[in-house]
């Protein structure tokens, strides 16, 4: 027999009840979302601009500005929206609508940088460019791609597809800004270990094989770098990767930060400034990162600015 919904809505408790505080945290997440949008914008743009950016790091940078796009969509414009109401509510349906693409989204976003890291271990370890190339031609970055979209699509499906089995029929407060999985887990009435197993199996192993992947992608990719003769030609290839490894950090680090701390020490608020980290900051950083460690992208985007100016 399937479990009977009883709660229609959730109630979003968000980042503050203060009147004062929730129009400051507007106006900062609203610059925060502009300047995310633009910057991605710009990023994909400037790629599809210049030829000269037609290269694999660049394609794989190009899809991962479209995901951190939506990635940041998912939860920012109702974060906003329930900063200037009072009801700050979401349906069920709307709640598992939201949970879906933010899984997706994030899911997507590990896979591409689980790419983006192969890619920087073939351009280091294989010093002929033509091999290179012949090796991450478009169809395979096309695959590699296509591949990071339906392993998302299908670990949000199965992460996702769990919640209809779970019976809300008691408090309906979420503390947090978005439908938090961790905080509806919570407020099931009736526990299902083997549906709260599938879950947070599912989202640990999306998360920890890629990390893994990416980690021994690094290994290799240093053992390369410390074979290469010149320190100037170590130096290069160093740079390749620093802006790839400072985002996977920054990503991962919040991650690992939370899911590693044991819930009886993480407090309530701390849990909102890390979920807020990967899923709003980050996004905002991404291009920033990118754009100014990437001496093509910021020549590239130069070149754009002066060719707008030009046609003013």
């Amino acid at each position: 027999m399937k479990n009977q919904t009883t709660v229609t809505e959730f109630i979003l408790l968000g980042l503050s009840s203060d009147p004062q505080m929730q129009i400051f945290l507007f106006l900062l997440f609203l610059v925060i979302y502009l300047i995310t949008l633009v910057g991605n914008v710009m990023i994909m743009l400037v790629i599809k601009a210049d030829p000269h950016l037609h290269t694999p790091m660049h394609f794989f940078l190009f899809h991962l500005s479209f995901i951190d796009i939506c990635y940041s969509s998912v939860t920012v414009p109702n974060m906003l929206m329930n900063f200037q109401t009072k009801q700050k509510t979401i349906s069920v349906n709307g709640c598992i609508a939201q949970m879906f693409f933010f899984f997706l989204s994030a899911g997507t976003e590990i896979f591409i940088l689980s790419a983006m890291a192969y890619d920087r271990y073939a351009a280091i370890s294989i010093c002929n460019p033509l091999s290179y190339k012949v090796m991450m031609n478009l169809r395979v970055c096309l695959l590699l791609v296509s591949a990071s979209w339906i392993t998302g699509f299908s670990a949000s499906a199965l992460v996702v597809g769990m919640v209809p089995q779970l019976n809300f029929c008691g408090p309906n407060e979420i503390n947090n800004f978005f439908c938090d999985m961790e905080e509806l887990l919570k407020l099931s009435c009736a526990k299902s270990p083997l549906v709260e197993m599938i879950i947070l199996g599912s989202c640990s192993l999306v998360s920890l094989e890629p990390f893994l992947f990416i980690i021994v992608s690094y290994i290799l990719i240093l053992s390369a770098i410390l074979r290469i003769a010149s320190s100037a030609g170590r130096q290069k290839a160093f740079s390749t990767c620093a802006s790839h490894l400072l985002v996977v950090s920054l990503y991962y680090g919040t991650i690992i930060i939370m899911y590693m701390t044991p819930s009886a020490q993480l407090s309530p608020g701390f849990h909102k400034a890390l979920s807020l980290m990967y899923m709003v900051i980050t996004p905002m950083f991404n291009p920033i990162i990118y754009s100014l460690r990437n001496k093509e992208v910021k020549g590239a985007f130069r070149k754009v600015v002066m060719q707008t100016l030009g046609m003013i």
